[in-house]
């Protein structure tokens, strides 16, 4: 409906859109093109990927969040990371073989992320390449996150149900595929609601860099993620950013006398190494929402 000829079609994709923005931060695409069959590739080359010696992984294993790709244990949390850069240039690990379904699946992800961008922005009554244009998104900065969770029944310690805790993301959007249903939660008027989609559907997270560009007006979505009782679970964020030399602030368009800017501005790279863990932002006050004086 959001790319239709159809003007009343696309009319109204751009309203729902709004209303997901304003009031969740959170909702479901269907109908987008990606093939099941790409996401089952891709999700059993991760699979393979989890399933390797520790000394395999280890490879990957760095402290540097500059690293085109790093493997990270999520300490106290339940699941493992695989953190890639996928544009503007393309890296993944080289084992398993096959990996070419990796950069298929993020032009895939990216192609979409560009599309929804567009509604938003018409969502917010600008021309459709607005945030396109002051993000310069053809260099935006993009990174596929897979997390892989173990059933609870496989957890040494079954009394900590939390696979992450509450946490924003950095970026414009996350786009989220998944290998089962279950296990997002996002907080809602101060509740934690269940955030269930089929694996065929793509979930998208409104980001702390759309907040920012818009002042607050669309929230950064506070979400969590709990373990399933019965089968491993695999997710595949999809962080949709800004170029790295982009300057992301309120744009004038969202500042006047009753809202004036609540964000300072800065570069997506400062933005990013003003956390130390890059792309799992831990609390609100990482939001670098610090009121201009």
């Amino acid at each position: 409906m959001l790319i239709s000829n159809d003007s009343l079609k696309s009319s109204q994709a751009v309203s729902d859109l709004n209303q997901a923005c304003l009031n969740y931060g959170f909702f479901t695409v269907t109908n987008h093109g990606i093939p099941d069959s790409l996401i089952g590739s891709v999700t059993s080359w991760l699979s393979r990927f989890f399933h390797q010696t520790d000394e395999e992984k280890r490879r990957y294993a760095t402290n540097d969040p500059t690293d085109r790709i790093r493997f990270i244990l999520g300490g106290v949390t339940k699941r493992e990371l695989l953190h890639m850069r996928t544009h503007p240039n393309f890296h993944c690990p080289t084992k398993p073989d096959d990996s070419m379904v990796l950069q298929e699946y993020s032009e895939r992800m990216r192609e979409m992320g560009i599309q929804l961008l567009r509604g938003i922005s018409k969502s917010l009554g600008l021309e459709e390449c607005y945030i396109e244009k002051k993000v310069k998104l053809e260099s935006g900065y993009n990174i596929l996150g897979p997390n892989f969770y173990q059933s609870l029944s496989r957890c040494s310690d079954d009394k900590n149900q939390i696979g992450q805790f509450p946490h924003r993301d950095p970026g414009l959007l996350v786009l989220i595929a998944q290998n089962v249903g279950g296990g997002l939660q996002i907080k809602h008027q101060g509740k934690w609601l269940n955030a269930d989609f089929p694996p065929s559907s793509i979930g998208v997270l409104v980001a702390d860099n759309i907040e920012i560009l818009t002042n607050g007006k669309y929230k950064s979505l506070l979400h969590r993620v709990a373990l399933n009782t019965e089968v491993e679970r695999l997710s595949l964020p999809f962080f949709f950013g800004p170029s790295l030399d982009a300057t992301v602030k309120p744009e004038p368009e969202f500042v006047d006398d009753h809202n004036p800017p609540s964000y300072r501005q800065m570069t997506y790279k400062e933005y990013l190494e003003s956390n130390s863990q890059y792309h799992v932002i831990e609390a609100k006050a990482n939001l670098i929402n610090e009121a201009l004086l």
